[in-house]
């Protein structure tokens, strides 16, 4: 029969969004850099673009959800998903190589980097003690890994109530975490401008935190998808990227505790110093 589907993928009709979405990608862009540069009217673009990108995920992903729950979602499809978010957190992961990278390059030859006097940390940096906060959110992060692995198994074996219970202390867990990092930020002895380890500092642990945030709101998404009755043990890929991301996230963070807050502090120097 004419226009009869004969295969398992699902072909995409005309969406707007990619269009919007760049074009109020670009509207934020510009009012940041606007904004950066002392222009009075960059703020108020940046907040118009930043709605607009806001209202694109919201306006794409309700569609995709549509598709999903309309069964054009099939396994051939899904299975495309899962390696698009599996190339998704491998860019992910090689964002943050890059700010490893920036601390490592300075940490490992500060000789080389005169400006910070041949030594690291640089001199009069007031360094965190590991094992306070950052200690206190590693194992915040690594209980939350467990909540979103049983509201996962749950999920799987048909236990809704389960499901809730685990994605509910996953969220506030994330929260949590959040609440953590802005007070240590706000107490921290250093500024984001100054030197090299400060910056590097607020770009690794900042744009983690950010994750963090985003991961939060993935799975709040998830959790008012649970009380709308949707996924199922057999159907609920959106869950389960929501879940990969945030052991991605976890992961990341077990990488920055022990590069940037044990082995850059006071005592992981002790630890270098003594074993030469």
């Amino acid at each position: 029969m004419a226009g009869a589907k004969n295969h398992d993928y699902h072909i995409l009709p005309p969406s707007p969004w990619p269009l919007i979405g760049s074009m109020t990608a670009l509207i934020m862009a510009s009012g940041a850099i606007a904004w950066m540069h002392e222009q009075a009217w960059g703020p108020w673009v940046f907040a118009i673009g930043t709605l607009g990108v806001l209202f694109t995920f919201f306006g794409w992903w309700s569609q995709v959800i549509a598709e999903a729950e309309g069964g054009d979602h099939t396994p051939v499809v899904q299975l495309h998903h899962r390696y698009g978010m599996i190339l998704f957190i491998a860019s992910e992961v090689m964002f943050f190589v890059a700010w490893f990278w920036a601390y490592f390059n300075a940490a490992l030859a500060p000789s080389d980097v005169e400006i910070i006097g041949g030594v690291w940390p640089p001199k009069g940096i007031e360094l965190l003690d590991p094992f306070m906060f950052p200690l206190l959110n590693t194992l915040i992060l690594l209980l939350s890994g467990t909540t979103v692995t049983w509201a996962h198994h749950a999920l799987i074996h048909g236990d809704r109530d389960g499901l809730k219970k685990g994605l509910w202390l996953t969220i506030v867990l994330g929260a949590l975490f959040s609440a953590v990092q802005a007070y240590e930020y706000q107490h921290a002895a250093f500024s984001f401008a100054g030197n090299i380890y400060s910056s590097t500092f607020y770009m690794a642990t900042g744009f983690h935190g950010f994750h963090v945030l985003v991961g939060t709101i993935f799975l709040i998404v998830c959790l008012a998808r649970v009380y709308k009755g949707q996924f199922t043990p057999t159907h609920h890929f959106g869950f389960e990227a929501a879940a990969w991301y945030w052991h991605f996230v976890d992961v990341v963070w077990l990488f920055l505790f022990l590069a940037i807050y044990v082995w850059g502090s006071d005592f992981g120097a002790a630890i270098v110093a003594g074993s030469h």
